[in-house]
């Protein structure tokens, strides 16, 4: 047994600018937890300074872990080998840029402590919490619109009664993650919902946790019209998965 009460998981890729501060901000609020813990950054094969960077700090810190993907993967994909490199009783994943403030781990381990298998951030909750720019508000309401149609699909095809299925802020409970990610094989946009579509065939208790979220930037419309799309093929391969029992 390792008796690491803790994973945090940091999938990131061309972050060179801000990680330095991001790894510094999530050791302190983990050391300030005073459990055993284990922060593991998954670098997605970036293009700029972000792998030597973070191959240099993880050497300072003897909780602090690195992995590096030569090539880029994906999202799914650098969350998974984060996930299955580690070792905690609870395991999360969080986004790079802190979009959702550290603290908010405290609620997902709560839930998890709880009982719950699965804690994922919900956005929609009306508890929920939006920090940004008044010059965001349009892409919000298009964001919001073209989210619930993408949750309205989800049900549809996999029966997931879920309002908020890819927060980038989960949790899991040691023997929930054995069970999913193994049995994980997107890589790309809708990694988050085939995640919860396998947690629903196994019976897994999933817990929706009203949340803080911080809204940084405004993607470009074609990157957004980009992700929709690429978000709606994933969407029909956890559906063709699920047909042929790859999830089994």
């Amino acid at each position: 047994m390792s008796g690491v009460e803790l994973s945090l998981i940091i999938p990131a890729y061309n972050s060179e600018a801000f990680i330095a501060d991001t790894l510094a901000r999530a050791t302190a609020y983990l050391e300030g937890r005073r459990e055993k813990y284990e922060l593991i950054v998954v670098d997605d094969g970036s293009s700029d300074g972000s792998a030597p960077l973070l191959k240099g700090l993880s050497a300072d810190h003897c909780s602090v872990r690195f992995i590096r993907n030569h090539a880029n993967r994906g999202k799914g994909h650098a969350v998974r080998a984060g996930v299955m490199h580690s070792s905690g009783a609870r395991v999360i994943f969080t986004d790079a840029d802190l979009a959702y403030p550290l603290e908010e781990i405290d609620k997902i381990v709560r839930a998890l402590d709880g009982g719950a298998d699965l804690a994922i951030a919900d956005r929609t909750a009306p508890q929920s919490l939006y920090h940004m720019s008044p010059a965001f508000f349009s892409y919000l309401y298009t964001r919001h619109l073209l989210s619930r149609l993408f949750n309205l699909m989800v049900r549809c095809w996999l029966g997931l009664e879920v309002r908020d299925c890819q927060a980038g802020l989960k949790g899991f409970r040691r023997g929930a993650a054995d069970i999913i990610f193994p049995r994980q094989r997107l890589d790309g946009f809708a990694f988050d919902v085939e995640l919860l579509y396998i947690a629903k065939r196994f019976g897994l208790d999933i817990r929706q946790v009203p949340v803080e979220f911080q809204y940084f930037s405004e993607p470009s419309t074609v990157d957004f019209m980009r992700d929709s799309i690429c978000a709606l093929r994933d969407l029909m391969r956890v559906r063709l998965n699920a047909i042929s029992g790859r999830y089994a």
